[in-house]
């Protein structure tokens, strides 16, 4: 990856970088790297061992990560790898057969810092799919509730699950509220539906709520869950062996159906500027994708870890449209994510920032990592700029 170069203060665009510097030599490094499995659980033999992580867009059977097996002994080369941190988990084909810790249980990525030719062992303690799912417990706020369990999607003739969180004093009241429509809707509030963690948007607009402050801003949240066909309904592209792009017609259920219905059914302010979508990984490429789609409707935005390697239309697209964004956006992404994903995200805002008077706030967590656990821990920090009536803090830009 090679080192960002010195940043231009745009009209109205700030960037907030915590730290994060890459080695020009990151560029031109290039290692061999093995990898091998001194010991695995027993009982599949007849299954492939993957390698999958932020090296190879997370597929869990990229056939150029499958392990060669020999006498039970399995092995992995990878030829010509950058310098760099690396996250990754070994799986039998899918996130469904993945790796896990003792009994089964949930474990966090592996990782891998790479400054030279690198060989390196590991063992696998357990297949996950061995052992009974560990028991959830509900952890959603009483605020929270299941809107519909198959809403009608009548743009893809299919259905889903909605959530729905409101306001502390919500019933008690007759005030009006903005309205938050989030995608992935089963990780937003309930432990017991997130396979990978919650965010905890109810945790931090209850604690808001609960709070001393005199300013506490408050919104209506809309969660969308995902379907079997993710891939496809948050991307409006066609791409590689994910089929057929399906996010035009998402996109018009949420403004054309979802939207409406809400703002019949519940006290709503329902202006453009009342009006916010956000998202991560493909679901934050298709946050940005509706913005473009409907700057009338959708006037901020919530961008966490956007998959913008998905959808090369996203760059013209962006030029052609993006002056007609006048609202706030939120870029987020995560140091550990892999730079190519960051330099997407930079070119992103960067068009933004030459073709569009919104105000943007672009951070890169160099800490941080593509999963739930990050954005949790930056949703306050978005939700917070959001809800501001202008933007409440000084960003400086060093040269």
């Amino acid at each position: 990856m090679k080192p960002w170069p010195r940043l231009k203060v745009y009209p109205k665009l700030f960037y907030l970088l915590m730290a994060f510097l890459v080695s020009s030599l990151s560029a031109v490094s290039q290692y061999n790297v093995k990898v091998r499995l001194v010991s695995v659980p027993p009982g599949h033999e007849h299954d492939s061992i993957y390698a999958a992580g932020n090296f190879n867009e997370w597929k869990p059977a990229d056939p150029e990560a499958r392990f060669g097996e020999n006498e039970g002994k399995y092995f992995l080369q990878f030829d010509d790898v950058a310098a760099g941190d690396y996250e990754f988990k070994f799986t039998r084909g899918s996130w469904q057969n993945v790796e896990g810790g003792q009994k089964g249980a949930d474990i966090g990525n592996r990782k891998l810092t790479i400054t030279g030719d690198t060989t390196v062992e590991f063992s696998i303690i357990s297949w996950r799919d061995d052992f009974p799912p560990t028991e959830r417990k509900h952890t959603a706020s009483s605020n929270v509730r299941l809107l519909d369990s198959a809403f009608a999607i009548p743009q893809l003739d299919r259905s889903r699950r909605i959530w729905i969180y409101l306001p502390k004093n919500y019933a008690a009241g007759k005030k009006r509220y903005p309205v938050l429509y989030m995608h992935d809707g089963q990780n937003l509030f309930d432990e017991y539906n997130a396979p990978f963690g919650e965010w905890g948007v109810d945790d931090c607009l209850d604690s808001i709520q609960n709070s001393d402050s005199k300013n506490k801003p408050a919104c209506i949240v809309i969660g969308i869950e995902n379907g079997p066909k993710r891939m496809n309904e948050y991307n409006p592209y066609s791409f590689q062996n994910f089929g057929e792009g399906e996010g035009d017609e998402y996109v018009d259920f949420i403004a054309k159906t979802l939207k409406p219905y809400i703002d019949r059914k519940y006290r709503t302010l329902s202006s453009t500027q009342n009006t916010m979508i956000a998202g991560s990984s493909m679901g934050g490429l298709i946050s940005y994708f509706a913005m473009l789609k409907y700057p009338e409707v959708f006037g901020k935005g919530g961008i966490f870890s956007p998959a913008f390697w998905t959808a090369d239309a996203i760059k013209p697209l962006t030029e052609e449209m993006g002056k007609l964004l006048k609202g706030k956006l939120f870029f987020y992404m995560g140091g550990k994510e892999g730079g190519s994903y960051i330099d997407d995200m930079k070119d992103i805002t960067d068009l933004l920032g030459r073709h569009s008077p919104a105000l943007i706030y672009a951070v890169v967590d160099p800490e941080a990592s593509h999963n739930e656990e990050a954005w949790r821990k930056w949703f306050p920090e978005f939700f917070t700029w959001i809800m501001a009536d202008g933007f409440n803090k000084v960003i400086k830009v060093e040269d």
